[in-house]
């Protein structure tokens, strides 16, 4: 399943419209520290945002699909961008209520993530450069 993203400038800005398979539109922005307006979050913040939304979801899906009340279920990710390698601490806040086995099993659920291990997997990478004139497709 091939994914799409194209993020554009807005005006001079450091603000970008990030559109997401042509269906969604994420805004991102720098802090006021580093020049931006902060009308969004640092793109680099969406890592961990992308993660705790995946595997809440992840959960919730796997739950609901067994009746299981896991109410307003929430996970946390503290992502440290300046460690080597860089760290995750992910915290899944689940009720009291749950059996053990429930526990166990909903963590084995996180632990599959599709972010997590995409994250966990190699990546390679290939960039180019195009220009927005007649030029680009003569390269």
């Amino acid at each position: 399943m091939c994914m799409t993203a194209t993020a554009r400038r807005v005006g001079r800005s450091l603000k970008h419209e990030v559109d997401v398979n042509g269906r969604h539109v994420i805004v991102t922005d720098e802090p006021e520290s580093l020049g931006g307006t902060d009308e969004g979050p640092a793109p680099h913040e969406l890592l961990a945002a992308t993660l705790a939304s995946c595997i809440a979801t992840m959960i919730a899906i796997y739950a609901q699909n067994r009746d299981w009340d896991i109410g307003e279920t929430a996970v946390t990710v503290n992502y440290d961008a300046d460690s080597v390698p860089r760290h995750f601490a992910v915290d899944i806040h689940l009720p009291d209520d749950l059996t053990p086995d429930q526990r166990r099993r909903l963590q084995r659920v996180a632990d599959t993530c599709p972010v997590r291990r995409a994250l966990e997997a190699d990546f390679t990478f290939q960039e180019r450069i195009l220009t927005s004139g007649p030029q680009s497709e003569a390269a």
